[in-house]
């Protein structure tokens, strides 16, 4: 198995983080996923709080990848795994939410995933540098909304 490991910091508060992180509408504007297909994906829930058992699906370039909530705890974790995916297998991913001393949200973003042979070292590397990318883009984002929120 491979894995990679993604950390963040958000001046923003666990409740806003966990607002876009549980909303897979809002993917495309802090991510590095190009658009939501809503005719891949299942269980959507209309008022942006997917459930558990939803299924997401994302596009990046020509590629739709599909993943699956397998559990929610409420501003506090996420976890999902690989509904249909291409390129890796077995993925299995935590989004862990934890207040920071000053307020905001550390964000930890883990996963493990399976690769063809051939394709295991460009995977660990693409892999670690996109979630990392994922979790600075919703970190950046989730300040950007707290301080709109507070703007009014």
């Amino acid at each position: 198995m491979l894995s990679y490991d993604a950390t963040s910091t958000s001046t923003a508060s666990p409740a806003v983080v966990w607002r876009l992180l549980i909303d897979a509408r809002t993917w495309p504007v802090w991510s590095t996923v190009d658009s939501l297909v809503t005719e891949r994906s299942s269980g959507l829930d209309p008022d942006g709080r997917d459930p558990v058992g939803a299924v997401r699906a994302f596009r990046t370039g020509r590629t739709v990848t599909g993943e699956r909530l397998t559990g929610l705890d409420e501003e506090k974790q996420l976890t999902y795994e690989d509904a249909f995916n291409s390129a890796i297998h077995d993925y299995r991913a935590v989004i862990d939410l934890t207040p920071a001393a000053d307020g905001g949200t550390v964000i930890h973003w883990h996963g493990t995933y399976s690769a063809r042979w051939g394709m295991r070292w460009l995977m660990k590397r693409v892999m670690q540098r996109v979630m990392q990318q994922m979790a600075d883009g919703l970190a950046s984002h989730a300040a950007q909304q707290s301080r709109q929120d507070l703007a009014g």
